[in-house]
């Protein structure tokens, strides 16, 4: 029977225009809690129990994450009942400091690069727009020009700036490869890009490049750019719009800097 319900819930979540990504991740997480269930009735205790299990190997954050698929899920199959409070996490003041990806190891990374053209390219792509890696989808031959990209993503619509020097290395790009029309960033075949070979890619390059494999993922790019905006512009409102963030809350989290940086603060503060 659950067969069937997870089947309608992933549907569900088409029809309102989940990422793919999201899809997959509630996919996973629902069919992850019924491996746990085997044959046991659907209740509130066993799900309670499981809450209990997650707490024993996993992060409190990755937890939140998947009750809130658990939760998406019962509400959908009309039992409510069953819904799980996320476990309250203290607000983190400072980023991780192993996990800070450095504007000098993005260079190293960009440098190692070199030979794969497509990769270099794709790099400086995602880190010099902030966007994510499912949207490199809308760079097209079509549209690279203008310096303007529309997106559609998470059912919002916001636009990309190009840089200048990026739009000139996109055209180079093109006519070396000799693409005519289409997405830029896809295999021999002509796919998009997967994420995963992305990363793959990545963490080759981050050993190559001697970065450490925690700072080494797409998404990390994307907060480069943020607190690299923030610290020229010092304008979090109109990185937010570029970021196409509803709240400038999440924002400030792309902004954390790692401890050591409010040690060096309080250091020159003169008051000892």
């Amino acid at each position: 029977m659950e067969r069937k319900e997870i089947q309608a819930f992933i549907e569900y979540l088409y029809e309102n225009e989940k990422s793919e990504h999201t899809i997959e991740k509630y996919e996973r997480d629902v069919k992850q809690f019924y491996r746990y269930l085997k044959d046991a009735p659907l209740e509130k205790k066993a799900v309670r129990e499981y809450k209990n299990e997650l707490m024993k190997e996993y992060a409190l954050r990755s937890i939140n994450s998947m009750l809130a698929s658990l939760n998406s899920y019962f509400r959908f199959i009309g039992k409510e009942e069953l819904r799980m409070k996320s476990i309250k996490i203290q607000k983190e003041v400072f980023a991780e400091e192993r996990k800070n990806l450095k504007k000098k190891e993005y260079h190293r990374l960009i440098e190692a690069a070199q030979g794969d053209e497509r990769m270099k390219l794709l790099l400086e792509t995602l880190g010099s727009t902030g966007m994510r890696v499912s949207e490199l989808q809308y760079v097209t031959v079509e549209n690279y020009r203008s310096g303007r990209i529309k997106i559609y993503n998470k059912g919002k619509e916001r636009m990309i700036l190009l840089p200048k020097k990026l739009i000139r290395k996109i055209k180079a790009y093109v006519r070396g490869r000799k693409i005519e029309r289409g997405k830029i960033f896809v295999t021999r075949s002509g796919k998009s890009m997967d994420r995963v070979a992305i990363w793959r890619k990545m963490k080759k390059l981050g050993e190559k490049a001697m970065v450490r494999e925690e700072k080494v993922y797409p998404h990390n790019l994307r907060h480069l750019y943020a607190k690299t905006y923030y610290k020229v512009c010092n304008d979090v409102s109109r990185l937010a719009d570029l970021l196409g963030h509803s709240s400038m809350d999440t924002t400030r989290i792309y902004l954390k800097e790692g401890i050591g940086s409010y040690q060096r603060d309080i250091e020159r503060l003169g008051l000892i």
